[in-house]
């Protein structure tokens, strides 16, 4: 089964990427959101994150509790994307997306048995191709990984 990732982090350009929230949608449908309870905050955002990913990290539903510490994301994570034997995870300019969710499990060589140690990324699969753009809320991590599965399936339709 595929997934298709997105997160949203905070960075000081040296050493440190902190996971903000993460989204994962998967083919099926199914929806994974959460922001982390721990590991960054607020005042450690540069101004850009304050106010363009800060203000969007409410899910859908807000009855839905999301806020929950790393390790219980991770847990959780591992059985999402567990359903259909190991994930083919997908990104768009996934680099620190990936380095994050491996990072949720502790090492890359933590991940979960049987999952690959690397993501694909839609950019490389549209190349030099333009996406349009995005209609729903930008820099909210859900958001961003629903509109990853609906490009995704653009580009690949009639393609099997």
């Amino acid at each position: 089964m595929k997934y298709f990732l997105d997160t949203e982090f905070s960075e000081n350009g040296y050493q440190r990427i902190d996971l903000i929230s993460i989204g994962v949608a998967a083919e099926d449908g199914r929806t994974y959101y959460a922001v982390a309870a721990d590991g960054w905050a607020p005042e450690h955002c540069n101004e850009w994150v304050r106010a363009n990913v800060l203000p969007h990290l409410l899910p859908a539903n807000p009855h839905d509790p999301y806020i929950w510490p790393r390790a219980i994301i991770a847990t959780d994570l591992a059985a999402f994307c567990s359903l259909d034997g190991p994930p083919e995870v997908w990104g768009y300019y996934a680099d620190y997306d990936w380095v994050l969710f491996c990072q949720l499990f502790g090492r890359m060589v933590d991940l979960p048995k049987g999952w690959p140690m690397y993501c694909r990324d839609l950019k490389q699969l549209a190349g030099d191709r333009r996406l349009p753009k995005q209609e729903s809320q930008e820099h909210n991590a859900l958001a961003d990984a629903v509109w990853i599965r609906d490009q995704y399936r653009r580009l690949t339709e009639g393609a099997r």
